[in-house]
């Protein structure tokens, strides 16, 4: 790729997210923010998904597809691409998220 400004700018940024996000404690809270917001994720889309209660299967179709497309990228690919923070958040997104829908079917089979 050409140095042009817009990639200069890019890689500059990059960098320092990444240093940003070497700290232990930095990384720990990202990722239980990450965690938490797919918490809110899963509620909000078997919230709505199930109040039309057309779109239930089309709604849970998608959520495995994209769970087991995330698994097969994160538990299947290279051991260095795991410890990668976008890997590692995207996960934490989709651990909160499968969370969230087992929390909901408990409470509705109670």
């Amino acid at each position: 790729m050409q140095n042009t400004r817009l990639n200069t700018l890019v890689e500059r940024t990059a960098a320092q997210v990444d240093r940003t996000f070497r700290n232990p404690w930095r990384r720990v809270s990202l990722l239980l923010i990450c965690l938490l917001s797919g918490f809110l994720l899963g509620n909000v889309i078997s919230t709505s998904a199930g109040q039309r209660a057309e779109l239930d299967v089309i709604a849970a179709f998608i959520l495995v597809l994209l769970t087991e497309a995330i698994s097969r990228l994160m538990y299947g690919s290279d051991r260095s691409l795991r410890r990668s923070l976008p890997f590692e958040v995207v996960n934490a997104l989709k651990i909160g998220l499968i969370y969230s829908l087992f929390l909901d079917a408990f409470k509705l089979g109670s």
